[in-house]
């Protein structure tokens, strides 16, 4: 099932970036007005969207792929199986 989930998210997502090793992971998301703008890393980081996007791209983030919806680039959690790690269980601050 875990495959199933990873290649429905690969038709999903624009693009998965290989992390590096010492890679930061997103623990919390940053809204304003119910909207995601920014993510809180585990490194103690906070990073608007397009920070984000290309961090993930740079393998900076793991966990996460890269989606585009209206022209504007966005990170998604990659389903691993739990949910503790996925967006929508996420902490939110206010931005």
């Amino acid at each position: 099932m875990k495959n199933t989930a990873n290649a429905a998210l690969a038709k999903m997502a624009t693009e998965i970036p290989n992390a590096n090793a010492n890679a930061s992971t997103v623990i919390g998301l940053v809204k304003e007005g119910g909207h995601i703008t920014g993510y809180q890393l585990s490194n103690g980081q906070t990073v608007d969207k397009a920070q984000g996007v290309a961090l993930a791209r740079s393998g900076g983030i793991a966990g996460v792929g890269i989606s585009e919806r209206n022209g504007s680039e966005y990170l998604k959690s990659i389903p691993d199986g739990t949910e503790d790690n996925n967006f929508s269980h996420l902490p939110s601050i206010t931005g």
